[in-house]
């Protein structure tokens, strides 16, 4: 059967092709009964766009990129998910490259997304200050936005979770329970994500013990990680191991149970993330949960808002509020714990979005 194509649709409707063709790309408003006739008679005939010939036509191949550290991350897979289907949902298509921590290949691979015309980028960089100048100059040529970790200042949009606040959820339920001998097992190098969450710790911990904010070990977002600095750590005996990241927080957990050392009864342990391993470790682990469909569907909204052209001004950056998920590692009672929402600012439209982070 011959594909069915525009003039096909337009017939049946009894439309224009130019308005069929308007109704179906989403380019121009058409009235709601006219919109109503051609999508059914769309429907009726099995009408599907062809996204190479509409390529050539608008010069718009309706994909996008995404660059992202590491799959492996069980943290990465939700977000995926979550911005694919957010993207499906306004007609795009994903483009996955996983640079496994390397900017030499994030570079290589946001090159090669470019070179495959994509119409915009989502990128979750591999380092703040090495992933700089790749991401500056790709962001010079299609809307781009940072999920997740930054670049620094005046690079592109960019949408994460509010670390500063997270971290903070974390250390007051510490105190609240009585913990004061913490320390923090983090991830060294400049991802910004790691940086956020370390300094955070830094700068409030001090009020659970004059000392805490030194005792600090470095490694990476690994189970392997966690277990290797429990034996870093231990002779100093803190009454609370505060992770970086859930992953952390797992390999911490094996090893004290190797040791012999009893969670929470001893030591506290917390993570950051709420990746599944974390409610199905025993025990399980408190952490902060992000809110993940969001981070999607912001992400997706600023990239909408940039290949529409309605938005040409000014960077944003938007952070987004964590929960506090409490489970046995740290408690003997599980609750959820949430913070306010961020503040919210007037755009125009009548619609509000989370305040600019300057």
């Amino acid at each position: 059967m011959a594909d069915v194509t525009l003039r096909d649709v337009a017939r049946v409707s009894g439309c224009s092709v130019a308005t069929v063709s308007r109704v179906l790309s989403g380019t121009r408003a058409v009235g709601a009964e006219t919109a109503r006739r051609v999508r059914e008679a769309a429907d009726a005939l099995g009408y599907r766009p062809n996204h190479a010939a509409r390529a050539l036509r608008g010069r718009r191949t309706g994909t996008v990129g995404l660059v992202l550290p590491q799959i492996t991350n069980p943290f990465y897979p939700a977000l995926v998910r979550e911005l694919t289907h957010a993207l499906h949902a306004e007609g795009r298509a994903v483009l996955l490259a996983d640079c496994d921590d390397d900017p030499a290949a994030e570079a290589e691979y946001v090159a090669d997304l470019l070179s495959r015309q994509v119409d915009a980028l989502v990128v979750i960089p591999a380092d703040e200050d090495r992933s700089r100048d790749a991401v500056a100059a790709a962001a010079a040529r299609v809307p781009l936005v940072l999920m997740d970790r930054g670049c620094g200042p005046g690079v592109a949009d960019s949408v994460a979770v509010d670390n500063t606040a997270g971290m903070a959820l974390v250390l007051d339920h510490l105190a609240a329970t009585g913990r004061r001998r913490v320390c923090f097992l983090g991830a060294a190098g400049t991802a910004s994500a790691a940086a956020e969450r370390r300094a955070a710790y830094a700068a409030g911990a001090g009020a659970l013990d004059p000392g805490a904010p030194e005792r600090v070990a470095l490694g990476d977002f690994s189970v392997e990680w966690g277990r290797a600095a429990v034996d870093e750590v231990w002779p100093a005996r803190p009454d609370a191991l505060v992770c970086a990241n859930d992953l952390i927080a797992i390999g911490a957990l094996q090893r004290l149970q190797q040791l012999g050392v009893a969670v929470p009864g001893e030591v506290a342990v917390t993570g950051f993330d709420d990746i599944p391993m974390a409610a199905l470790s025993a025990p399980g682990v408190t952490t902060v949960r992000q809110p993940v469909a969001e981070l999607a569907a912001e992400a997706a909204r600023l990239l909408g808002l940039r290949l529409s052209g309605a938005d040409t001004g000014r960077q944003r950056s938007v952070r987004l509020a964590p929960d506090l998920v409490v489970r046995e590692s740290s408690a003997r009672t599980g609750a959820r714990v949430p913070i306010p929402a961020p503040s919210l600012v007037a755009v125009p439209g009548g619609r509000s979005e989370p305040a600019p982070v300057t």
